[in-house]
């Protein structure tokens, strides 16, 4: 059982996004969470009230902006306003999972940058630092004016998979889109796999048109993406490469959303097993062969890192430094 947190200025706070994430920082740091209620009026405007003093203490909030995205963004805007009038002397938003962030840059003419007006508005709300798990464009974080910790889910995954033996040659990474190289490339380093990616004649070409590059023969394939959303790309991704002779196939993302019917999609998919960080609240059903991973750990480090002004550069390599031992 771990020793309860000695030092009295930090608190966390548990939004509705997802208190079951926020219950295990707690469990794992021994930091209690704190007392506070949130509620919603007939007509959908939020009230929150903090119940215990906040007064010159460094204030952390635990809020996933998953669905309803729009009410979990007002809920911890409105919780920072109130940590901020009540005296807080900081208040860090921790954001297992960042909604907006896919909204980066202007695709298409008179579209808005969103991810840049979400953190203008926790910004100006008052934060004074986020702390986020796998940004989805990883400058996103150069839309604030305040630090930002993007925390990495690879180094857990590695050791997952390294753990049921699925390392070395025998084993491909697959990006299923081009755009996730980079994730593919820095999983594969961990595992001593090669690497496919999955490409397309166009951008807006049918999954099913996929084509690979690389060698996925007789190999036990591991889809990475960051964001399972609807299912399709990991669900179509499997097909080609079972198609073009893998053996096995996984799939994992740092965030499971689960949206539409991906449910559906996945259980018909030939993929052995799913695998997904607990950034976003678990749905009442889900995937036959799902499993989880814990981001507790590395957030709850993250955070006492933080509060005691010691380096969080080492959680971004600490499966590397395990590996060497």
């Amino acid at each position: 059982m771990v020793q309860p947190y000695g030092d009295k200025q930090i608190k966390l706070f548990a939004l509705n996004g997802n208190k079951e994430i926020a219950e295990k920082i707690s469990e794992v740091s021994g930091i209690p969470i704190g007392k506070m209620s949130s509620r919603q009026f007939s007509d959908g405007e939020i009230q929150i009230n903090i119940e215990e003093s906040v007064r010159g203490v460094d204030v952390y909030i635990i809020q996933s902006t998953s669905y309803p995205v729009n009410n979990h963004l007002w809920e911890v805007l409105i919780m920072v306003d109130a940590c901020v009038r009540a005296s807080a002397n900081s208040v860090t938003v921790v954001m297992p999972y960042f909604g907006y962030a896919r909204q980066d840059r202007t695709a298409a003419p008179r579209e808005p940058i969103t991810a840049k007006l979400v953190a203008n508005m926790l910004v100006k709300a008052g934060v004074d630092r986020v702390v986020t798990l796998d940004l989805h464009a990883v400058q996103v974080q150069g839309f604030f004016d305040i630090p930002v910790d993007n925390l990495y889910t690879v180094p857990l995954f590695a050791e997952h998979y390294t753990k049921k033996g699925l390392t070395g040659s025998d084993v491909v990474i697959v990006s299923p889109k081009n755009s996730g190289i980079k994730r593919a490339r820095s999983l594969a380093e961990y595992l001593d796999a090669p690497i496919a990616i999955i490409d397309y004649p166009q951008d807006d070409a049918d999954r099913a048109e996929g084509y690979i590059i690389g060698d996925v023969a007789g190999k036990k394939a591991i889809l990475i993406d960051d964001i399972l959303n609807t299912g399709k790309t990991f669900s179509e991704a499997a097909k080609i490469v079972e198609r073009d002779g893998a053996t096995e196939i996984y799939a994992v993302a740092s965030h499971g959303l689960f949206a539409g019917n991906a449910v559906e999609l996945l259980d018909a998919a030939p993929i052995k097993e799913i695998l997904v960080t607990d950034s976003v609240a678990k749905q009442e059903v889900m995937p036959k062969n799902i499993a989880y991973l814990t981001a507790s750990e590395l957030i709850a480090d993250a955070l006492l890192r933080i509060h005691e002004r010691r380096p969080v550069s080492p959680l971004f390599s600490f499966q590397k430094e395990k590996k060497k031992q």
